[in-house]
């Protein structure tokens, strides 16, 4: 029997939903906010990128 546990999955997509609604409401032009939605779904990337950093230090 194979089991699976999906509910990291529905938090990462509440993630970059609240993500995008926040880079697109900070967004000053429409390729701002095409690049917001770009960020919202790397955004866990460049956090953890930047935890590193700072620990590093």
């Amino acid at each position: 029997m194979k089991t699976t546990h999906a509910s990291s999955g529905g938090f990462y997509f509440l993630g970059c939903i609240g993500a995008a609604i926040y880079f697109i409401q900070h967004a000053h032009s429409f390729w701002g906010g095409i690049l917001g939605i770009l960020k919202a779904l790397v955004w866990p990337a460049i956090l953890i990128y930047q935890i590193f950093l700072a620990l590093g230090q």
